[in-house]
């Protein structure tokens, strides 16, 4: 049984190293290359592999449309390479209990702070995107500067026990700020940043292409985070007026449907920032009246949505944890957790964050209205 989380009293992760303790992880994939067992051409493997597949999940989450555009791929070759994915993998239905099985595979990594992690349900979720919205300054990119630490910590101090893809969409990733947060770890910050592959991203395509690249990465090497800030930015940039808005989200379609892929192929967490747009219609009768970029297309992909809110001074406010799980657009649900509608933490984002990279969070008594 996994040991229980040592927090102090302002809410600190704290870190007690166990060197007697090792832990192992068994792949989450098959590689294509075990395509050649059941017959397939190792020329017809190379050129999956060229298209950015390395695994038949990822060959089973192409439709053979796509798969018969990849030059040198008959119809009646890709047939055959479905045929053998299919031995390989269990892609059809199983029983509940199998499933709760799989889930067990989910690893939780830690924010290093009680009442976030409480919030999470024990942290950010692989196999699942997790999205944070707010406006400038209200702590989205600090969360992602912190987890990229604490997914580097082991299994058994509650982190990914992997590595982290960055993509910056803004230019807003610092590898200095890096080096404090290492430190409230107790970790090497060279070795931290060693272990973070950084990415500039300047067009939507831009973007999309460096996810197509991290597949090869990802099949190599054991990775366990993907954060892109922001995952909205440059198509709000590419994309202008309302008639290239129907455009705009088809894009953005694709890229979120990228996004969840690697997150179930390679069962990594996958973090984005999002911004805020106003909200005309609801100034009368909310306080603060943004909602989120991006639309419905943007809330479906997201299984977990984190609110960011500025509070006074250095302070920043978080609220709530959901998902969008049925119809009724007002039902604030997160699977896996109790129903946490109108709970609400606040944290303060000081000089000895900046400085130490600690976070203090204390649980406000405000309620979000449903």
């Amino acid at each position: 049984m996994a040991p229980s989380k040592q927090y102090d009293e302002g809410g600190q992760l704290q870190l007690m190293m166990d060197g007697d303790r090792i832990e192992e992880e068994e792949e989450c994939f098959e590689s294509i290359d075990k395509l050649i067992s059941q017959g397939i051409n190792s020329g017809d493997v190379k050129k999956l592999q060229d298209a950015g597949i390395y695994t038949c999940n990822g060959l089973m989450m192409h439709t053979k449309k796509s798969l018969t555009g990849i030059k040198g791929l008959s119809e009646a070759k890709v047939d055959k390479i479905c045929e053998a994915a299919e031995k390989l993998l269990s892609q059809g239905f199983m029983t509940g209990s199998d499933l709760l099985i799989k889930r067990k595979s989910v690893v939780r990594i830690t924010t290093g702070s009680q009442a976030l992690d409480e919030l999470l349900g024990g942290g950010i979720e692989t196999l699942c995107i997790t999205e944070a919205f707010g406006e400038f300054r209200s702590g989205k990119t600090q969360l992602a500067h912190t987890l990229c630490v604490s997914t580097q910590l082991p299994l058994h101090m509650h982190g990914g026990n992997g590595k982290v893809a960055y993509i910056d969409t803004e230019g807003t990733f610092r590898p200095e700020r890096i080096v404090p947060i290492a430190e409230r770890f107790g970790m090497d910050a060279n070795a931290v940043l060693d272990n973070i592959i950084y990415a500039r991203a300047y067009t939507y395509e831009h973007q999309y292409n460096l996810l197509l690249g991290l597949a090869a990465k990802m099949a190599e090497e054991p990775f366990r985070l993907l954060i892109v800030d922001s995952v909205i930015a440059l198509f709000r940039v590419d994309f202008s007026g309302r008639g290239e808005l129907a455009e705009r989200q088809q894009k953005l379609a694709q890229m979120l449907s990228r996004l969840t892929k690697i997150a179930e192929e390679f069962n990594v967490a996958v973090y984005i920032t999002n911004q805020v747009i106003a909200d005309p219609g609801g100034g009368m009768f909310i306080t603060d009246p943004k909602k989120p970029a991006g639309g419905h297309v943007l809330a479906h992909a997201a299984t977990i949505r984190l609110m960011l809110r500025k509070g006074k001074g250095e302070q920043r406010s978080l609220f709530g944890r959901f998902i969008h799980q049925s119809s009724a657009s007002r039902l604030l649900l997160a699977p896996g957790t109790p129903n946490r509608v109108g709970e609400s933490y606040s944290f303060r984002v000081g000089r000895a964050w900046r400085q130490r990279g600690q976070m203090q969070l204390r649980r406000s008594q405000s309620k979000m209205q449903p």
